[in-house]
């Protein structure tokens, strides 16, 4: 396969590393809307007490978090910075793939752009998630495996041996790529590379990279397996994980993207020109189905798209150089002109711009699964359980805890109580659970988001002090119906038995 000439092949990469570059740009400025998003507050906890690995998710993303803290402080726009630079990464990535199957500079930068207006690209590039990082080390391992189909270079497995174990570290569900590609090895020619000393020295890349976590894990009775199971449960008995195939139509890819990526399909599997880079449809077909099998969330197959996209890009530069140049442009036109719209009206309702509690912003909210109302009403949350506090007789306030019972109540007391001189949040929710609740245990506990019925019987003395109030008219989700805020004694059983049953997941 011939090389472009040097100076085109510049002029096409800046070209792209631009394109990457304006959708940082762009998930930066939304960054800067509401405020810390519920899971956001859950990195925050996690950030600030490093480990190999956490209940909900490997070490990578809490690590990152702990650097954009370090370098930005508590900063929302700096918080949300490296995933935004992630999803540009994406978009260069995507393009790069299209040159390495054979696409001029129209392929790269049409790839690269459907790439990027997907629904679940624009919510990860929009706030801090191991989803961000997650769609990045999988396009990266993609781009790797493309590299060495175009090479035939055995050293490109290292690459992807180094994505592939970046990717369980940051999120489990790499697993399920990982069978797609040895399952697109095997039903394809590059079988061969089960040969190959390279090959195994990506495998030991991958192993090596993961094996903090794996230890981790066993040093910890694998929690994280406990957790998956709770929440898979969870998203199947309120619905979530229904309608898997269909959502990857208008939910996870935009729907405007739907002939490019379909033509991806169509050059890997029919097309002769696609038939080197076979093994690329197989990852995707076998990774869909498995995820479809288990009952994943339809944004588990995001990664998935870009080397679609950029398949897909290549096959339509293809077709297209059969007709006058006249219908050349004309299709052209509309194409981007289709991007174009579908990438605002897609951006409209996932990016974080609509006013607060506005039709639009109540409608985006709906769309996205409200998680626009889960950025709103933290500091309000912190401010209330401060005032609590202050309300207290010295001697209550001298051993005081703060009982939360969510990840996002517990992040936001982390996060702003510091200000007030507020102790860290205890809570038993996923990783808190492990920290434990102090020592000396507290004798005195304001408690925030937990239940009544769960509060009055566990804990001696308590009494309703304050209730949460609903900033800009928004109820805050997570928050639910446990509004209002209560002082209680210690555990009627003590500290010690009462902790042992207290551990949940969410």
């Amino acid at each position: 396969m011939s090389e472009p000439s040097t100076s085109v092949r510049m002029s096409d990469t800046s070209a792209l590393w631009l394109l990457g570059l304006a959708f940082t740009v762009v998930h930066v400025l939304a960054g800067a809307r509401y405020g810390f998003h519920r899971d956001e507050l859950l990195t925050y906890s996690n950030a600030r007490d490093l480990e190999w690995g956490y209940v909900v998710y490997p070490p990578v993303t809490a690590w990152l978090a702990r650097v954009e803290l370090a370098v930005f402080g508590t900063s929302l726009v700096g918080f949300r910075f490296l995933a935004a630079v992630a999803c540009g990464m994406t978009t260069v990535l995507t393009g790069l793939m299209a040159r390495a199957m054979g696409g001029g500079r129209r392929a790269m930068l049409v790839s690269a752009f459907a790439a990027s207006i997907g629904g679940s690209t624009f919510f990860t590039g929009s706030f801090m998630s191991y989803m961000s990082f997650d769609l990045l080390w999988w396009v990266l391992t993609a781009w790797c495996v493309t590299r060495l189909l175009q090479s035939d270079d055995g050293r490109w497995w290292i690459g992807a041996g180094a994505g592939i174990g970046l990717g369980l570290m940051t999120k489990y569900t790499m697993a399920f790529f990982v069978f797609g590609i040895v399952g697109g090895m095997l039903l394809t020619s590059n079988r061969k590379y089960l040969r190959s000393l390279w090959f195994w020295c990506g495998v030991a890349v991958a192993l090596l990279i993961f094996a903090p976590n794996l230890w981790w894990q066993y040093q910890h009775h694998f929690v994280g397996i406990d957790w998956m199971k709770s929440i898979h449960a969870r998203d199947m008995r309120w619905g979530r994980t229904d309608y898997f195939f269909l959502n990857q139509i208008w939910k996870v890819a935009n729907v405007v993207t739907l002939p490019i990526w379909l033509g991806g399909l169509w050059f890997l599997f029919k097309r002769p020109e696609g038939k080197p880079w076979r093994m690329i449809g197989w990852m995707f077909v076998l990774t869909l189905l498995a995820l479809g099998a288990v009952r994943g969330r339809e944004y588990y197959a995001a990664p998935l798209y870009p080397m679609l996209m950029a398949a897909g890009a290549v096959c339509g530069e293809i077709w297209l150089a059969a007709k006058p140049e006249g219908k050349q442009k004309k299709i052209r036109g509309a194409a981007w002109r289709a991007l174009t719209i579908g990438g605002l009206a897609m951006a409209s309702i996932i990016l974080p711009v609509a006013p607060v509690n506005s039709t639009w912003w109540r409608i985006a909210d709906s769309v996205s699964g409200q998680d626009f109302n889960m950025q709103i009403g933290w500091p309000e949350l912190a401010r209330t359980v401060a005032d609590v506090a202050a309300s207290l007789p010295a001697e209550q306030r001298a051993r005081l805890g703060v009982l939360a019972g969510d990840e996002g109540e517990a992040g936001a007391v982390n996060l702003y109580g510091a200000a007030y001189g507020l102790p860290r949040a205890i809570s038993g929710m996923n990783s808190n659970w492990l920290r434990g609740y102090g020592d000396p245990a507290p004798e005195t506990v304001i408690a925030v988001g937990m239940d009544p019925e769960f509060l009055l019987p566990n804990f001696s003395s308590c009494r309703r002090a304050a209730d949460l109030g609903k900033p800009h008219g928004v109820a805050n989700q997570t928050i639910g119906g446990f509004t209002a805020v209560y002082v209680c004694g210690p555990p009627v059983k003590g500290w010690p038995e009462f902790w042992k049953g207290f551990q949940y997941y969410g």
